[in-house]
């Protein structure tokens, strides 16, 4: 589903020869204000993992397979097992509830155009951000089995007994291979007329061995599947395990045994400066307010070692910065593109 984006501006129908200095305040709950608020985001780690379900159904003869088509390590018993294929680490950004702020208006001024999320998220000023779409989860079943009973003869079906039913089955699977290799040779006294006659011919008889195969060695459906762990960082994070996968149950809960469990470690690189306590008290908001985000790496972890290793920004290890509100006066045009997932600038241009 395509995210919503809510485009908004303070005043319409003004002159921009009007335009003055936009003033930014801290959100204050309860007070009207002439003006637009928005919330900078705090970083959400977000893990899309994709895993396959093979559900194994055994042949009707499968335990004549070796005897009468020389297959080996058949199995007469079903089976059903998981396997992690890829994991997929992406970031949104949510509402910092202690990051909002007033984009307030002066008397007879018109404000820049404010593009928010759906959540109020700053996303970019004077200009249109693109919103890129997130992974969504998703599920889908392939089907394998094969209609055998079609191809099967009347000396078959008349058989009174399941080992002769599998002999003479195994009988024709090799007379089709013997007919192929045939038609192949050119020995046939009726060939195909063309080469597109004889593909026809070809996946005919590819089709019918299939199906007649599967009646001793089983088949197997498949099912593909996605599944997406989050977590909000507050502070570090030292090997919590975020989510367990089990080889025969696939997905399970984090505190469930029966899974093997993959680690989660997130540590702040401090990559940024923070403001000390005196800084905070002599800070003053006066202009538009966005995040500068502090690298974190990040680790995942099973029982034979790293499956994954990055750096990734994160606003909540951060602090604020803020532009200069003369980049609003009057006579200019400052566009601006802030990350959705951290607050951090992407683009400034004037």
């Amino acid at each position: 589903m395509k995210r919503n984006i809510i485009i908004l501006s303070f005043l319409t129908g003004l002159s921009l020869s009007m335009v003055a200095q936009t003033k930014v305040t801290e959100f204050n709950p309860g007070v009207a204000a002439n003006g637009v608020n928005y919330a900078l985001p705090r970083t959400v780690l977000k893990v899309n993992a994709s895993a396959t379900k093979m559900v194994y159904t055994p042949g009707e003869y499968a335990k004549y397979a070796e005897r009468y088509l020389h297959i080996s390590g058949v199995s007469t018993e079903p089976s059903t097992t998981w396997q992690l294929q890829q994991l997929n680490v992406y970031q949104e950004g949510e509402p910092d509830t202690t990051k909002l702020f007033t984009v307030k208006l002066k008397d007879k001024s018109v404000a820049p155009f404010v593009q928010l999320s759906p959540s109020g998220i700053l996303l970019s000023v004077n200009t249109s951000a693109k919103v890129e779409e997130q992974p969504s989860t998703a599920t889908r079943t392939t089907r394998h089995q094969m209609n055998a009973r079609q191809y099967l003869t009347g000396d078959i079906l008349s058989a009174t007994s399941v080992a002769k039913r599998a002999e003479l089955t195994a009988q024709e699977i090799l007379d089709i291979r013997e007919s192929k290799n045939e038609i192949k040779r050119g020995e046939v006294e009726s060939m195909p007329k063309d080469g597109a006659s004889l593909k026809i011919v070809l996946d005919e008889l590819d089709a019918q061995e299939r199906a007649l195969t599967q009646l001793f060695v089983g088949y197997t459906d498949t099912t593909f599947t996605e599944k997406v762990f989050s977590v909000t960082p507050a502070a570090d994070i030292n090997r919590q395990v975020f989510f367990r996968f089990s080889q025969k149950l696939g997905f399970v809960d984090a505190d469930d045994l029966a899974g093997d469990p993959y680690y989660l470690t997130v540590k702040d690189q401090r990559s940024v400066t923070l403001p000390d306590e005196k800084e905070l008290a002599k800070r003053k908001i006066d202009g538009l307010v966005y995040n500068m985000p502090s690298m974190a790496e990040v680790k995942i972890e099973n029982l034979q070692g790293t499956v994954y290793n990055r750096s990734w920004p994160f606003a909540q290890f951060g602090t604020i910065d803020m532009l200069a509100p003369t980049l609003f006066n009057k006579g200019t045009t400052t566009r601006l593109t802030l990350y959705p997932a951290t607050g951090a600038i992407l683009h400034l241009e004037q």
